[in-house]
C-alpha cells in the first residue's frame, strides 16, 4: 500500500502488515494496560496489627468495662493495624514481543484508516522556540494532542515542544502504545516510517 506525503505529490510505499493491519481492540487493550501497569511503582505499604508500634497487652480488664477487648493494636482502634494491609508488589503483566509489535502495527493501521496519520518529508525547527513549532503544526491540522515521531528527535524540536501542553515528541525507539492511543494525530517523517517498518517487520 501507499501513504500520501503531506506537501508532496509523491507517495510512500509501505508494508500492508504494518500500516494495513486489521484492528484488534482486545489485543491493543491488553498491551496498553500491560504497558501502563509496568510503570506503576507498586510501593504502597501498610502495617498489620502485628507490625504497628504498640503494646499487645490487654487494654482493660475482661469484665466490668463495657465491651471486652484485647490489644489496642486491633484494626477497629485508631492507630491500630490494617485488616488486609497492602504490601509492595509488582503489577507487571507478561506481553511477548510478537503481541507488542502486532498491537503497535494495529494502532498505526487504524490511525491511517481514520486519516490521523500525517506523513511528512521531514520535521524540525531552526531554533528551540514554541512559536515556530506551533506554526508548523497549524498547517497540518493535527488537533489538540499531536504526537510527533521522527527518526532522531533533535534537541531543538524537543525543547520547542516542552512548554506546549499535550504536544509530544518521540523518536522511533521511544514510541509506545499509550502515546499512540492518546494522540489526536500522529505526525511521522518518511525516515521514521522506514525505521518503524524495519522494527515491526
Amino acid at each position: 500500500m501507499e501513504l500520501a506525503i503531506n506537501g508532496s505529490a509523491s507517495k510512500l510505499s509501505v508494508s500492508d502488515e504494518v500500516f494495513g493491519r486489521e484492528f484488534s481492540e482486545d489485543l491493543v487493550h491488553q498491551v496498553v494496560v500491560a504497558y501502563r501497569n509496568a510503570g506503576r511503582a507498586g510501593t504502597k505499604a501498610q502495617k498489620t496489627r502485628a507490625e504497628v508500634n504498640g503494646t499487645t497487652k490487654k487494654s482493660k480488664k475482661q469484665k466490668g468495662g463495657g465491651a471486652r477487648h484485647g490489644a489496642l493494636t486491633a484494626p477497629i482502634f485508631v492507630g491500630g493495624g490494617v485488616s488486609f494491609a497492602a504490601k509492595p508488589r509488582s503489577f507487571e503483566q507478561k506481553v511477548n514481543r510478537k503481541q507488542y509489535r502486532a498491537a503497535i502495527a494495529a494502532i498505526l493501521s487504524e490511525l491511517n484508516r481514520q486519516g490521523r496519520l500525517k506523513v511528512v518529508e521531514g520535521f524540525d525547527v531552526d531554533a528551540p522556540k514554541s512559536k515556530g513549532l506551533l506554526a508548523k503544526l497549524k498547517g497540518l491540522e493535527v488537533g489538540q494532542r499531536p504526537l510527533i515521531v521522527t527518526e532522531d528527535a533533535s534537541e531543538n524540536l524537543y525543547l520547542s515542544a516542552r512548554n506546549l501542553p499535550y504536544v509530544e515528541v518521540r523518536d522511533v525507539q521511544g514510541l509506545d502504545p499509550v502515546s499512540l492511543v492518546g494522540a489526536d494525530s500522529v505526525v511521522v517523517t518518511t525516515e521514521a516510517v522506514k525505521k518503524i517498518e524495519e522494527w515491526l517487520a
